[in-house]
């Protein structure tokens, strides 16, 4: 069998070497909508990256945050709620006044919400965009928020570390292009991964992510940090 350690890695992928910032965040719940599904209140296991470019762009004031940058999220729970939605007639039957629609037939109602508890988000910022994010996050210009608006996200810990081209890594919980790895547990989740400042847009891709830690396997076009964590800089 080949020897796949660091070790024997050729030269130029010790070459590769990236320095970059990893951000811890914990958010005590989040939702996070998937907008495939219109009609159903489906949420996604994960925050998207292009959540995740808004909650960067938060902290630096900047309208968008196009770097490329790697993240792995996990959630320890989760539930449905029951959350009041105020719809506005598209024919202006139902107009807002102060900020709500009348409350009467067609202006309110009820719907399920489904939510995580304990969403774990860990992000890795390469290169000088990362010192400059990494700046903003120890002093943020907007509250930080992951998904909905009431979602406050905790930072945790902001480290320094090197990204090393790898081949085999710790997967867990990276999210990955669908090339990235083969392990079988993994799910394809087709997320937004930039979304225009007018909102007019969507750029969509597909991503493989892992519910479950699955330990170092084999990986393909990844880093690795100093934890052994499997990282792919995921570009808008």
């Amino acid at each position: 069998m080949p020897d796949t350690s660091r070790a024997a890695l050729p030269t130029a992928l010790h070459e590769g070497r990236r320095t970059a910032w990893r951000a811890d965040f914990l958010a005590p719940v989040a939702s996070f909508r998937d907008p495939l599904f219109p009609r159903l209140d489906r949420c996604l296991p994960l925050p998207p990256p292009s959540t995740v470019r808004g909650l960067l762009a938060a902290a630096t004031g900047e309208r968008s945050e196009p770097l490329a940058f790697g993240m792995a999220a996990r959630a320890e729970g989760g539930g449905v709620d029951a959350e009041t939605y105020h719809p506005i007639s598209t024919d202006g039957s139902n107009p807002a006044v102060g900020g709500r629609v009348r409350a009467v037939k067609g202006g309110m109602t009820i719907r399920d919400r489904p939510f995580l508890v304990q969403v774990r988000l860990t992000v890795w910022l390469p290169g000088t965009d990362g010192d400059r994010i990494a700046r903003a996050l120890r002093r943020p210009r907007w509250p930080l928020r992951l998904g909905r608006s009431q979602d406050l996200v905790h930072p945790l810990r902001l480290l320094r570390t090197t990204l090393r081209p790898v081949t085999t890594a710790i997967v867990d919980h990276a999210l990955a292009p669908v090339s990235g790895h083969d392990v079988p547990q993994a799910t394809v989740h087709r997320m937004a991964a930039s979304v225009s400042v007018d909102r007019l847009s969507t750029v969509w891709s597909d991503y493989l992510w892992c519910d479950a830690p699955t330990g170092v396997r084999p990986v393909r076009d990844a880093y690795e940090d100093d934890w052994g964590q499997a990282v792919w800089l995921l570009a808008p």
